[in-house]
């Protein structure tokens, strides 16, 4: 039997994989037509945690392959009631050609890869969201070309996001440069990870140097749910707003990318999420063909090697 082809971090893919996998998202974009390239393969929505962006695009896109889904909540599956995750997803494997799970725990998205006997994509959970990061990389070739050898920045709560950028910046050899509070930074491990493989990923407290001469100004909300002690992060994290004076460090030409929800006024300002640097709509929209992608990749479509 084949191994499956799980979509669970970035670091697990070699880069060649990586850039395949966005090649196909390109020119599956550019494609005016909705092909029917997976047809009557069914995708399994899981989600311990609520989505917007992701149930959509997810759902959307195995429609326009040729392809449904079913959507799984924890109110409407016995995830909610007890039932394992490996136990999910040996049943789900019976009925289902691919899962997408959305979890908090990054241990119950190995579990659900355990188990199963087909391919897992990561959603999101609380260590890491690759999906939003591919979907980010394609933004940003799209405006400024190839992403190799251009420094991205990131200021504010070094979250999930900023690990999945971490592993980007390995992978596809761009310089990221990121900017928190000490206490809101990424995990040593990470890190050395990140070194160890020649990535050039430097960490600070100091959103002005991390921003100074960036090709690419990345932040994300402060506020995660269920979140406690919501004004003493407020306070924590306003250095690292995203606003115009900080904006303007980056090159004339840099582009601005959040993947929402964004609360205008905490990590950035209306004047820049909705200024003309700012792609973030176009970054929504790229989670379509780039799921597509994944989507394809892990079913053994499209042509891209493993």
């Amino acid at each position: 039997m084949a191994e499956l082809r799980h979509f669970l971090d970035l670091d697990r893919l070699d880069s060649a994989t990586l850039r395949g996998i966005l090649d196909v998202a390109v020119t599956l974009k550019s494609n005016a037509s909705d092909r029917a390239l997976l047809p009557g393969r069914t995708l399994a929505l899981v989600f311990e945690k609520p989505s917007t962006r992701t149930r959509i695009s997810f759902e959307v896109a195995i429609q326009q392959l040729g392809g449904h889904a079913v959507v799984l909540d924890q109110s409407g599956s016995q995830l909610g009631r007890g039932e394992t995750v490996a136990d999910t997803a040996r049943v789900l494997s019976q009925y289902v050609d691919v899962i997408m799970l959305r979890t908090s725990a990054p241990e119950n998205l190995l579990e659900m890869a355990d188990a199963a006997s087909v391919p897992v994509i990561n959603g999101l959970t609380n260590a890491s969201h690759p999906c939003q990061i591919m979907a980010d990389v394609m933004t940003f070739e799209e405006h400024k070309g190839p992403i190799a050898g251009k420094a991205v920045a990131w200021s504010g709560d070094s979250n999930n996001v900023a690990a999945s950028w971490v592993h980007a910046a390995v992978k596809f050899e761009f310089e990221l440069r990121l900017a928190s509070p000490v206490s809101l930074q990424l995990a040593p491990a990470l890190l050395d990870w990140a070194h160890s493989n020649g990535g050039r990923v430097t960490v600070s407290d100091d959103p002005n140097a991390a921003v100074d001469g960036a090709d690419c100004v990345v932040t994300d909300t402060w506020f995660s749910m269920g979140d406690d002690q919501i004004e003493e992060r407020r306070s924590l994290l306003e250095p690292y707003r995203i606003d115009t004076a900080l904006m303007a460090r980056a090159k004339d030409d840099a582009i601005f990318m959040h993947c929402l929800p964004a609360h205008r006024g905490d990590e950035v300002d209306s004047e820049v999420i909705d200024g003309p640097q700012s792609v973030v709509w176009r970054e929504a929209g790229n989670r379509l063909p780039a799921q597509k992608s994944i989507l394809m990749w892990c079913l053994g479509e499209g042509g891209i090697d493993a």
